[in-house]
């Protein structure tokens, strides 16, 4: 008995499960179950090809994860356990998932193919397989494409070297002198000021250094009036007045000033209100 299950998230054209089909059943022979699994978009789009080849569709369920290969694994696992078991399982998916399957599978003494578009096999998966078969026209281009070609640019590059050689002696004789000219000529002493210059540049002040409340009140005087403030739009106007980071926290800067302000709710705080103002000098 031989069995063909489609991952129709994975191998979704009509034209290639029918090129599947037709190679399989021409080398292999006939195909005992046949079966598709999928979203009900994807088998929607399979329906002329279902009933053409008399597959038997399984919807997935529609939950957040895919379930496909999961659903696609089980029956797969429940074939090889019958007895007789089947001579050849073949996985519609050119999936890396399916290689703990397919080493399962291939433990138990079936023979196991894959089917898949060239450009959706996952190269690491090859090897897991009995047999590869790849459909669409993509195929044909990679069996095309010849593997000698590469090995000749190797060749080339160690004839040349050697040519290469005198002109780079040559080339160094000269260098001494040009250098020797660029170190009289060119005092050591300038380029520290420059050094200092930049580094000292380099170290703006930061968002938030000796930040008060009475620079946060400046920066949103609508907290003055006590009343409870979304804390998005807040710390929209700290970030705008360069007290707040772009990616720092506004609640870890209200929690240093907890005498004078106040976040709810306790977990995951979206709103700030001001509890007293600062005592005047």
């Amino acid at each position: 008995m031989r069995v063909f299950l489609i991952d129709a998230d994975n191998l979704s054209s009509p034209a290639w499960v029918d090129e599947a089909f037709q190679a399989l059943e021409t080398a292999e022979g006939s195909i005992a179950v046949r079966r598709a699994y999928g979203s009900a978009e994807n088998l929607k789009g399979l329906a002329d090809t279902l009933r053409t080849w008399a597959i038997r569709p399984f919807v997935n369920l529609s939950l957040s994860k895919n379930t496909t290969d999961i659903a696609l694994a089980a029956d797969a696992m429940e074939f090889a356990c019958q007895q007789p078991a089947p001579a050849m399982i073949v996985i519609g998916s050119g999936d890396a998932d399916f290689v703990p399957l397919v080493v399962r599978l291939r433990e138990r003494g079936i023979q196991v193919v894959c089917v898949s578009e060239a450009s959706k096999m996952a190269p690491e998966a090859v090897p897991a397989y009995d047999r590869v078969l790849y459909v669409g026209h993509a195929a044909s281009a990679r069996r095309s494409t010849p593997s000698p070609a590469p090995a000749a640019a190797p060749a080339k590059a160690r004839r040349s070297a050697p040519a290469a050689a005198p002109a780079t002696k040559a080339a160094a004789k000269k260098v001494p002198a040009k250098k020797a000219v660029a170190r009289k000529e060119v005092p050591a002493a300038p380029p520290a000021p420059k050094e200092v210059a930049r580094k000292t540049a380099a170290k703006p002040a930061a968002p938030g250094d000796g930040l008060t409340v009475p620079r946060i009140l400046v920066a949103v005087p609508a907290l003055e009036a006590g009343a409870w403030l979304p804390l998005g739009d807040v710390a929209k106007a700290l970030r705008d007045g360069g007290l707040l980071g772009k990616s720092a926290l506004s609640t870890k800067l209200f929690k240093k000033f907890p005498k004078h302000f106040e976040l709810r709710p306790d977990r995951q705080p979206n709103e700030v209100r001001l509890l007293a103002p600062p005592a005047a000098n």
